[in-house]
């Protein structure tokens, strides 16, 4: 016996209900464009997300579409710390970016997306800085480096992690390094003198620029600079190049941008991340005594330092110490800010030192 043909309607209604799905889809995502909500990002999801403490932490980032394109922001607490930091990326190479002082992970955001290919993205704020909220237990290297272990230990990048540090990052970076070895893959540092046991905070370092021995002041640097941050910050980008001494009545222009000074003052007037920034310099001696014990099993993964021009032959060696086969060179005509001043070298030299493969 012969079946009826069937009806094509409800096949046709099928297809109205998706084709009417995807014009509805189209047009919330339309919305969200023009409400200047952020694009959706590639960025792996955060682990273990929570609501961020920091409410600003993303002032500089929120109509960044480029930005959200390509990071997120992830908040994790950690030993009572609630640890800020921005991925993006899938690749197998795992990357972590530590920033010194007076920044926070702001300033490898232009160099970042060209870091991308191949590779996983994280840059981390300091505990106690940046948008991490809470007081670490203390404000040396090596107790930092806890932290930022802990952390990629919580996100899964527990082996091979290849690092780039610049400033104080460097001391953290090393410190974990040099306690967690199955962690660090390779310590790509910028511009940090590196204490130790042929280099002294107070007799080599000190002496080489107003800020250190300004920093040190408690609390007398707080009481100063509270009320005043954009103004101390603005003033120590513009003379803070160890190369050469400011002369009376010179303001030569910053290295860094419009853009950056206001994320960098937005954060320092955080009281506790102004307390920590200055809390990384009164603790400078003790790391001294630390990396001391730390050299006596000397780091055997690959270390590149990269410096601001002519201070190589004061940087190297003390990173010898830690990591005998450390090579180095310096950036000629560049100050300290070498990812503001020569980004192209920075990102080229990194790749050189990381390839992917």
């Amino acid at each position: 016996m012969a079946h009826p043909p069937t009806p094509r309607f409800p096949l046709r209604l099928r297809r109205l209900r998706v084709l009417l799905l995807a014009l509805l889809l189209s047009a919330t995502a339309l919305a969200g464009t023009a409400s200047g909500s952020p694009p959706a990002s590639s960025a792996p999801p955060c682990v273990d997300p929570e609501v961020p403490k920091s409410k600003g932490y993303d002032a500089a980032t929120k109509h960044d579409t480029a930005f959200n394109r390509d990071f997120r922001h992830c908040f994790t607490t950690v030993r009572g710390v609630q640890m800020h930091y921005v991925v993006g990326g899938t690749g197998p190479q795992t990357m972590v970016l530590l920033h010194g002082w007076p920044e926070s992970w702001y300033e490898y955001r232009d160099v970042m997306p060209r870091l991308l290919p191949g590779r996983t993205v994280v840059a981390i704020d300091l505990p106690g800085m940046g948008d991490s909220t809470g007081r670490p237990a203390a404000y040396t290297k090596t107790v930092l480096a806890g932290y930022v272990h802990d952390l990629l230990d919580r996100i899964g990048a527990r082996r091979d992690v290849r690092f780039v540090a610049h400033d104080f990052g460097v001391g953290v970076t090393y410190a974990l390094a040099a306690q967690h070895r199955e962690q660090a893959g390779g310590l790509f540092l910028m511009d940090f003198p590196l204490v130790g046991e042929n280099l002294s905070f107070a007799t080599d370092v000190r002496p080489l620029s107003w800020h250190f021995s300004f920093n040190v002041q408690e609390p007398l640097a707080e009481r100063l600079v509270t009320g005043r941050v954009g103004t101390f910050l603005d003033y120590f980008f513009r003379h803070s190049q160890i190369s050469g001494s400011p002369q009376p009545g010179d303001d030569p222009p910053s290295p860094i941008p419009p853009r950056s000074l206001d994320e960098y003052t937005r954060v320092f007037s955080r009281p506790q991340v102004l307390r920590t920034g200055f809390g990384l310099y009164r603790t400078w001696s003790q790391d001294e005594e630390e990396n001391k014990r730390l050299e006596r099993v000397p780091l055997t993964v690959p270390v590149r330092l990269l410096t601001q021009d002519g201070l190589t032959d004061l940087m190297l060696p003390p990173v010898r110490d830690a990591a005998p086969g450390a090579t180095g060179t310096d950036v000629e005509g560049a100050g300290h800010w070498l990812l503001e001043e020569r980004p192209d070298r920075v990102v080229a030299e990194v790749d050189a030192f990381y390839p992917v493969r």
